[in-house]
Order: structure tokens, then sequence, then C-alpha cells
């Protein structure tokens, strides 16, 4: 059976920092599985403690990404990249994202990486799902051209995810190319001014049992304590007696 030679885990730091109407900081270790999906099944046969679409201790299953009906991701991701005018061309597509261990499941943000045939990037795809279970898509590139890591898109925000910051808001958002270090960084502005920094910095790590196993003794089941810890942070915002906004319901597209 063919090695994985794409797929990898990352392990790094999650750091938030809230600036107005008052400061709210934290910093947490964190990891990540990042998944070429032309590999799950190696990985899915080779592995003793991850599995695709079956029970383990840390797995991944079809209807929580994508689609989320179970049906494969391939022809998902494709289809959502050509109504922005991409075509990969049959080229890798990897996502990045929490897996579930102990069959917890829950991630703020997935991301899905996709390149063209010739190798070269030409979107990233942002998967949101706030703690309502509901999910919205930021679709982040260059007309079909090759996407530069180097740019910074923008977004309006379409989508409730803290019940503390208001939706009229704009991302942007700072992505690098996935290698042996891996950075993610999302300015929120709300109403004009800068109100919240989001950013996970990451090193790679080989994925295989012996690794996954080490990280996830070290971090615990990353969706629980990641679900945990967010409400907990809630209770800090609502100590420094921030606002209160209600759930908006989400937009009828899936991806903006």
């Amino acid at each position: 059976m063919e090695t994985p030679v794409h797929s990898r885990l990352y392990v790094g730091k999650v750091a938030h920092e809230r600036k107005v109407p008052v400061v709210n900081r934290f910093r947490y270790g964190i990891y990540y599985i990042y998944v070429d999906l032309a590999e799950l099944e190696a990985l899915d046969g080779s592995m003793r403690c991850f599995s695709f679409d079956r029970r383990n201790l840390v797995t991944l299953r079809s209807a929580d990404h994508g689609p989320r009906d179970g049906s494969p991701w391939r022809p998902w991701i494709d289809a959502t990249l050509a109504r922005a005018g991409i075509d990969l061309e049959g080229g890798p597509v990897r996502l990045l994202t929490f897996p579930r261990v102990l069959g917890f499941k829950f991630y703020p943000v997935s991301f899905w990486y996709c390149f063209h045939a010739d190798g070269t990037p030409r979107a990233v795809l942002a998967e949101v799902q706030n703690t309502f279970g509901d999910h919205h898509n930021y679709l982040l590139h260059s007309d079909g051209e090759v996407f530069d890591w180097r740019a910074v898109p923008e977004k309006a925000k379409a989508f409730h995810v803290s019940p503390f910051i208001e939706m009229d808001a704009r991302y942007e958002f700072r992505v690098s190319e996935p290698g042996e270090r891996l950075s993610v960084s999302i300015f929120d502005y709300v109403k004009g001014p800068l109100l919240l920094v989001a950013a996970v910095s990451l090193e790679a790590r080989p994925l295989t049992d012996a690794t996954l196993m080490k990280t996830v003794l070290r971090f615990g089941p990353i969706s629980a304590r990641a679900w945990l810890l967010i409400h907990f942070q809630a209770l800090r915002i609502v100590a420094k007696r921030i606002k209160y906004i209600p759930r908006a319901e989400p937009p009828a597209e899936e991806t903006s």
C-alpha cells in the first residue's frame, strides 16, 4: 500500500486577542490533522489509531465536512470551486481540521487548501462552524488565477459566530503556504475598527500512530477541549460585561 506523503499532523498554538471595548486575550496549545483527500484510503488502511468513517480513537467522518451528507468530499469541493470559476484539473485538495477524538466533534474553522494539477495554489476555503451547529464557508481565491500566499483577502462577515461580536463586520485573512510551518490569521473589523485577531501558528509532524498518540495524550481530545475552552472564554467575556448579540440565522448561500 502506498504510504501517504502529503498528509501530516500540525502542532502549535492558537491565540486570540480582543481589543475593544475591553481587552481579552488567550493562548492555548492546539493540533490539527492535515489530510490529502487522495490519501485518506491509505491512511485509513495503514494507521491503527486513526480511521476515516469508522470508529477509532481519532477519526474523520465524511458527514462532518463539505456536503455533510456522507457523500464524497471531492465532487463537492470541485463543484464549489467551479461556481467561482476555478478548475483544479484534478489537482490535490488537502483539509486542515480538528479530528474527532473519542467520537466528539467540534471545530471552529477548518481550511481546504486547493491546488491546480500543475502544483500551484488556486484557493483556500475557510469552513466555519459555530457552537449552535450552524456552518458557512468563505472562499479565498483570485478568480481562477494562482493564489498569492502574500495576499490579504477580505470578506464581509456573513455568518454569526460569537454572541459577543456584531454582524456589521469584515474579515481580513492571512494564510501561509502549508509547509514545515503553517500559519493563519483572521483580523475581524467591526464597524470600522479592529476588534479581534485570531491566529494559529503550527509546525508539521509526521502523521503516524506514534506522533498522533503522543499529541493526543499531551493535549487531550482537541474537539472537546476547544469546545470547553470557547465556553470558558465566553464566561470571561460575560464577566467583563460585553454586550450579548443574539444569534442570527445562517445565510441562504452556503459559501461566500
